[in-house]
C-alpha cells in the first residue's frame, strides 16, 4: 500500500509538470512553434469518431458495431477477391498429427505459403475446431508449427525442442486444426532472408495501402480457405494473435462475424494516447516515436483505437492475456455486459501487476513520459512478453469443450 501511495504522489507531480508543457514547443497562447508540437495538436484535436460510448443503448451499440466494421473495411482496402484458390503441396506425418504445406495467392503478384496441422483422428466425418495462428514481430510460421527454422519444405524431423511460442503446435495437441502463417516481410515472406519491414511498409503506403492492410488480407484469404476444409468446424474457428499478430486478428474480428472467438496475447494499449504522452526528450534532445512504420495505417486513429475494436467483438469470446490499464478493461467488460455476454470477456495481467495494489487507478496518462514510464503506468512488463499458454489453453478447453 505504501508503494502505491508513493507512485500516486510521483504521478501527481508528473501530471502537473506535463500540463505545463504538454505540447513540444508550446507557447502560452496555445500555439506550437515546433512542427512536432503542431502535429501533436492536430492529433489531440481529432478525437476518434467511433470511440466506444458507455451510454449506448442496445440498439445504438449494434449500430456502432456496424459502423466500426464499415470503417475498418474502408481503412484496410482489401481487394474484391483473391487471385486464385490456395493449393496443398505437401503432407508430412508427425507424432499425433500431420502437417500440410499450402500455398495461397492473395494477389496476382504474390504467393503466400502457410501450414495446416491436423490432429490424428480428425477428418470429414470427425471435424474439429480450428485456430488461425498469427505470430509476433520476427516470429515465423515454422516457430509456431514446431518446425525447424528455415525448413520450409518440411524435410526430416521437426524441431527437437517444444518452444513456448509454438502456438500452432500447442493448439494441435489440444485437438484443434491449427493454421500457422507468416507476417509480411518475415520468414518465407522476407527479402531472401532479410526481414525488411521498413521498405515494404513504405512502398505499401506509397501505393495507398498499408502493412496491416496487406497482412490482414493475406490472413483473410487463408481464413476463407480454412472454412472450406471438410475437417474444420466452421462454427468454432478461433483467431489467435501474438503481439504484432493481434492487429490482423482484430481486423479479421471486425470484418468476419463468423469467427467464434479470439486470443489477444499482448498488453492492451491505446495507440493514440501512447503517441501523445510518450514525448519526453532523451539525453540527445530527441523525443521517442510511438511505434514502427508497420503499425502505421493512414486515418486509423481518426476512427478508433484498440480497446474500441475489442469491445466491438462482443458478444464473441475474447481472452486478453497480458494486462493493460484497468480503465480499458472496464470499457471492454462494459461492452460485453451491454451485449448480454459479460462472461465471454476474460483478461489477465502480467504476474508483476496481478496484485491490484501494484496497478495505478488511472483514467488518463500524463504527457512528457518516456517508454519505460509509459510501460510502468500501463502495467506492461515487457521482459515477460511471451505466449501465455497457462491462460490460453484452459480458456480454449472451456470455450471449445475440449478434453484436457
Amino acid at each position: 500500500m505504501k508503494r502505491r501511495i508513493i507512485l500516486l504522489s510521483v504521478l501527481a507531480a508528473g501530471t502537473w509538470l506535463s500540463l505545463c508543457s504538454a505540447t513540444p514547443g508550446g507557447r502560452q497562447d496555445g500555439r506550437a512553434q515546433s512542427t512536432r508540437g503542431m502535429a501533436e495538436n492536430l492529433m489531440r484535436a481529432h478525437k476518434p469518431q467511433l470511440e466506444y460510448d458507455s451510454t449506448f443503448t442496445r440498439k445504438a451499440f449494434r449500430t456502432w458495431q456496424k459502423d466500426m466494421k464499415a470503417a475498418m473495411s474502408r481503412l484496410m482496402r482489401h481487394p474484391a477477391a483473391q487471385a486464385a484458390p490456395p493449393v496443398m503441396v505437401k503432407s508430412v506425418k508427425r507424432d499425433g498429427y500431420r502437417i500440410e504445406r499450402w500455398e495461397s495467392y492473395p494477389l496476382p503478384q504474390s504467393v503466400v505459403p502457410f501450414y495446416v496441422l491436423i490432429p490424428d483422428g480428425v477428418d470429414a466425418a470427425h471435424p474439429a475446431p480450428a485456430a488461425l495462428c498469427i505470430p509476433g514481430f520476427g516470429q515465423t510460421k515454422e516457430l509456431l508449427a514446431g518446425e525447424r527454422q528455415g525448413n520450409y519444405e518440411l524435410e526430416g524431423a521437426p524441431d527437437s525442442v517444444v518452444r513456448k511460442a509454438a502456438m500452432a503446435l500447442h493448439y494441435v495437441r489440444e485437438g484443434l486444426v491449427a493454421v500457422a502463417v507468416d507476417n509480411p516481410s518475415c520468414g518465407e515472406l522476407s527479402d531472401e532472408g532479410y526481414p525488411d519491414y521498413v521498405t515494404s511498409s513504405r512502398f505499401l503506403l506509397e501505393v495507398g495501402w498499408s502493412y496491416l492492410g496487406l497482412a490482414s488480407w493475406q490472413d483473410r484469404v487463408i481464413l476463407e480457405q480454412m472454412k472450406k476444409l471438410p475437417y474444420v468446424r466452421t462454427d468454432r474457428i478461433i483467431a489467435s494473435g501474438f503481439s504484432l499478430g493481434t492487429e490482423p486478428m482484430m481486423v479479421l474480428g471486425l470484418l468476419d462475424p463468423s469467427i467464434y472467438g479470439f486470443v489477444y496475447n499482448d498488453f492492451m494499449c491505446r495507440t493514440r494516447e501512447r503517441a501523445l504522452v510518450m514525448n519526453k526528450k532523451d539525453a540527445y534532445g530527441a523525443r521517442p516515436f510511438p511505434n514502427n512504420i508497420e503499425h502505421l495505417i493512414p486515418e486509423f486513429l481518426l476512427y478508433f483505437d484498440f480497446p474500441d475494436i475489442v469491445a466491438a467483438l462482443a458478444p464473441r469470446p475474447v481472452i486478453c492475456t497480458e494486462g493493460g490499464m484497468d480503465r480499458d478493461f472496464n470499457i471492454i467488460a462494459g461492452a460485453y455486459k451491454k451485449a448480454g455476454a459479460g462472461e465471454n470477456f476474460e483478461y489477465h495481467h502480467y504476474a508483476k501487476y496481478a496484485n491490484p495494489e501494484m496497478r495505478l487507478p488511472l483514467d488518463t496518462l500524463p504527457s512528457g513520459i518516456d517508454r519505460t514510464e509509459f510501460f510502468r503506468l500501463v502495467n506492461c512488463d515487457s521482459p515477460s512478453h511471451y505466449l501465455k499458454t497457462e491462460w490460453i489453453l484452459p480458456w480454449l478447453r472451456k470455450q471449445l469443450n475440449l478434453a484436457e
